[in-house]
């Protein structure tokens, strides 16, 4: 898998189509993370979620709707956002690593998982679904 660092990000946009964000790799307190700029905002998520998000999805062999929530939302269960925070997924909850900005993972991992060749995304203005390649 490509891992692009700071100097080098990817250049990534929603599902939609409406915002524009950067990602990259890097290391924080021994554990490998993703940084996802928006504007002035970073986000951090566990790297693992790549292999793990393509392995559930692989398992579940469909379509999977998106279900983008803030931190503080609840989640609809089958989504790919209530799955990210789970204590049923392989690291037992959140992905997202930075307090109450630990949500949107399925606003911003799908595009990346895209650019890697590693899973299809829909591209509409709402309700998108993604599914492992």
């Amino acid at each position: 898998m490509e891992k692009r660092r700071r100097d080098n990000p990817w250049k990534l946009k929603t599902p939609p189509g409406t915002s524009e964000y950067e990602m990259y790799m890097d290391e924080k307190d021994g554990k490998e993370i993703i940084v996802c700029t928006v504007g002035k905002t970073v986000l951090h998520y566990d790297a693992r979620c790549i292999a793990d998000l393509h392995r559930m999805l692989k398992e579940y062999g469909d379509w999977m709707e998106l279900g983008s929530k803030d931190e503080k939302q609840t989640t609809k269960e089958g989504t790919v956002e209530h799955w990210a925070r789970s204590p049923e997924n392989p690291i037992g909850g959140w992905y997202g690593l930075k307090k109450n900005f630990r949500g949107r993972f399925a606003m911003y991992i799908p595009p990346l998982m895209e650019r890697l060749g590693l899973a299809e995304l829909e591209h509409k203005p709402r309700n998108n679904r993604m599914k492992a390649l």
